[in-house]
């Protein structure tokens, strides 16, 4: 990536206004045409959302970004949408035992209305925040009891089975996360309590053991800031046998969405446990104990991204080892070409990717180290990506998606691929455009001085205080 110049925040306000001008259409015409029978939208195809039966793991994302448009514009008719929807439809991933998608789907619907609620933003009634607050503990609940014992601790396993670690869901971890601070309680056979804030840090501790490198060896193809999308253990002595993806090109490259939920997952994972008493941690080995593997992680996805996963522009291909960039000469020191013939970009990528940027920024500078070069960094990506004379934002009204050329599943062949291409571009996914909607807000209330963005908000960081 190459800093083309200094940028603050404010320098993006004219640009975020116009994506959320933008963003309100297309959250209508979502709204207008999906047919609920249908499940949950995923991604575009000619500019029209379509299912993937998979699992349902986007539907909080077509709800949550509602409330995000509610909290960046004011538009009450959006605060509704997000309100109704979350109860008549997102019940079900409450108490989905199949998934570990609790964080995408929940949190951005009930701890989205919830967090609005704690800033004040909405006037809420004492019954309505305990409704969201019941909803959190019991989707943090269920995610904590997909625990697969590893020596060292454990983890939350993938809807894969047992078995299996993606890295995906360190951003997803945030439900667990609100379930603590809300003091839920999770009990087993015969009463036994299931710490939660163990399980939390557990599994933080094993995604940034197993699925980050560090260039210390581990296998031939250790660089550090590579991210595995799944990690393989065996699931009945817990040892760990080895890498793997699923959406990857192959386990020793890297897989860009992959490498930005890392990005993502781990700062914002920072910022929570920063809230946390330093006596809560105290039975873990401390504050430092806990927080620098992840520290470590994050430092070392985010320079990777940096360094060597994208374009000149901020922007990422799909997979760093996908063999088409071999093709594209000189690929890093160039703007990203969505409209080659090779491989694709994941613009997806790039918004998770910048708002992990932000907060590790955020994170050292808190931590009296140095933050500014990651900002920096967060800020050319979304500059690109916002940018109305780039390829990237949607300004047709006859597209229904907002963030141009996300990739979802390119080795299973799932993403749309127009007449004359020879790979997929132009269309839109229900993350990519919710991560761009989030990153832009987070980046508002940067440049405005409002309350700083995180998932527990303003109450969750009262509740913590006492």
């Amino acid at each position: 990536m190459q800093l083309d110049r200094p940028r603050s925040p404010s320098d993006l306000l004219p640009q975020v206004d116009r994506l959320f001008e933008l963003s309100a259409g297309k959250i209508r015409a979502l709204e207008t045409a999906w047919r609920p029978e249908d499940g949950a939208p995923v991604f575009t195809e000619s500019g029209r959302w379509r299912s993937r039966g998979w699992t349902e793991w986007t539907q909080g994302f077509q709800f949550g970004a509602a409330a995000l448009q509610f909290d960046a514009t004011g538009e009450r008719a959006f605060l509704d949408l997000a309100r109704a929807r979350t109860v008549e439809r997102m019940a079900p991933h409450l108490t989905h035992i199949g998934v570990h998608d609790h964080g995408f789907n929940n949190v951005s619907t009930y701890g989205s209305l919830w967090r609005l609620a704690g800033e004040g933003r909405i006037d809420a009634s004492e019954w309505e925040v305990r409704f969201y607050e019941l909803a959190l503990k019991v989707s943090g609940a269920v995610q904590a009891r997909r625990w697969t014992a590893i020596p060292a601790g454990g983890f939350i396993y993938s809807f894969n089975g047992a078995h299996s670690l993606f890295v995906d869901t360190i951003r997803s971890l945030r439900a667990l996360a609100l379930a603590h601070l809300l003091g839920h309680r999770l009990l087993e056979e015969q009463d036994a309590p299931v710490p939660l804030l163990e399980r939390l840090i557990h599994h933080a501790a094993a995604t940034a053991r197993y699925s980050v490198y560090y260039g210390t060896g581990r296998d031939a193809y250790d660089v550090r800031g590579r991210v595995a999308h799944e990690s393989l253990f065996n699931a009945a002595n817990g040892s760990y046998r080895g890498p793997s993806t699923q959406q990857g090109y192959s386990p020793f490259s890297t897989w860009t969405r992959g490498l930005a939920w890392a990005m993502l997952g781990f700062a914002e994972q920072l910022e929570f446990l920063a809230a946390v008493d330093d006596t809560e941690l105290t039975p873990f080995g401390g504050r430092d104990a806990v927080e620098r593997p992840l520290l470590d992680a994050a430092l070392a996805s985010c320079d990777f991204y940096m360094e060597s996963a994208t374009a000149a522009d901020g922007i990422p291909y799909w997979d760093t080892g996908a063999p088409g960039l071999a093709c594209l000469d000189d690929w890093q020191a160039r703007p990203a070409d969505p409209f080659n013939d090779h491989e694709p970009v994941d613009s997806s990528a790039a918004a998770i990717a910048a708002q992990g940027l932000l907060r590790l920024a955020r994170v050292l500078d808190e931590r009296g180290e140095t933050g500014g070069p990651y900002q920096q960094a967060g800020l050319r990506v979304l500059a690109t990506l916002l940018d109305e004379r780039g390829p990237y934002l949607s300004t047709d009204a006859g597209h229904h998606g907002l963030l141009l050329h996300s990739v979802y599943h390119r080795p299973n062949g799932w993403d749309h691929i127009p007449a004359g291409a020879a790979v997929p571009r132009g269309e839109s996914s229900q993350w990519g455009d919710y991560h761009v909607r989030e990153a832009a807000l987070l980046v508002r209330r940067l440049a405005t001085g409002g309350p700083y963005l995180t998932f527990f908000g303003a109450r969750g960081r009262a509740l913590r205080a006492g």
